[in-house]
């Protein structure tokens, strides 16, 4: 008997380890002789693991006050003749974990489909460095459509972002680091439009600048650090603006990057 064609469902259940021994096999067997789609469930499972490792730290953050609280409720309902109190099975720390889990492994499944921008939920989850290094994860490894306008279209594309944003944004000139314009695209924020601009390098290492609009309250303007998985982040806030510069490089060169994109903002 001819064995099941390998659907889009087998490749995504693949990167979620969900498959059985045998259709495992089929599925790595398959992958073996399409170097273009191993390479694009590679990118799927390297996608998992820095969203996973840029969400995992939120597991063992303390559980608010008020859900500690429900473990301690008066009983609500009797069963088996004896009144048991809310969530006695279960731990909160167990539902919170599950819960954060379920939606990390959702989202990350979701990615193959490359039709939407990040859910606007879990950007609330997350301060500026770690939205930014999510969403460079998700669209930097696309190959066919890794931004929404590109950069043969960059004032339509300058047009476009200022207005959602409700204020001129422009990307940067990096030719003389050896990066080009790629394009952009329109991300959703906490509370409102981020915009996301990639560059590419002759190698093909891709950058992305994550500006968000969102930042007025916030009066800490340093130029700061953070890793994010294996995604580099150096991240600032200028005026209302929130500026973040994602890449899978070395620090020290994004550093200088980010150092020309700061100066080039400062200036203009």
């Amino acid at each position: 008997m001819n064995p099941l064609p390998i659907t889009e469902a087998d490749l995504q259940a693949y990167v979620d380890a969900a498959l059985p021994d045998a259709r495992r096999s089929e599925v790595e067997d398959y992958l073996a002789a399409q170097p273009d789609e191993a390479g694009r469930v590679r990118a799927y499972m390297n996608q998992m693991q820095t969203i996973r490792s840029a969400f995992n730290p939120i597991l063992d953050e303390p559980l608010p006050a008020n859900l500690s609280a429900l473990a301690s409720a008066p009983p609500t309902a009797a069963v088996d003749g004896r009144r048991r109190p809310f969530l006695a099975r279960w731990s909160l720390q167990r539902i919170a974990a599950g819960l954060l889990i379920a939606l990390v492994s959702g989202f990350a499944g979701w990615l193959a489909h490359d039709r939407y921008p990040p859910a606007e939920s879990l950007a609330r989850m997350a301060p500026l460095p770690r939205r930014a290094a999510v969403a460079h994860a998700v669209f930097s490894p696309d190959v066919r459509r890794p931004v929404e306008v590109g950069a043969e279209q960059e004032d339509q594309l300058v047009a476009w972002l200022s207005k959602r944003l409700g204020t001129p944004v422009r990307p940067p000139k990096l030719g003389a680091l050896g990066y080009e314009l790629v394009g952009g695209r329109l991300l959703p924020g906490n509370v409102g439009p981020v915009a996301q601009f990639m560059f590419q390098d002759a190698s093909g290492q891709r950058l992305t600048l994550y500006v968000s609009s969102e930042n007025t309250p916030n009066q800490d303007t340093a130029f700061r650090f953070a890793q994010e998985g294996q995604v580099n982040v150096f991240y600032w806030i200028d005026g209302k603006f929130g500026y973040a510069l994602s890449a899978g490089i070395d620090k020290g060169k994004l550093a200088r990057i980010a150092t020309a994109v700061y100066e080039q903002i400062e200036h203009k």
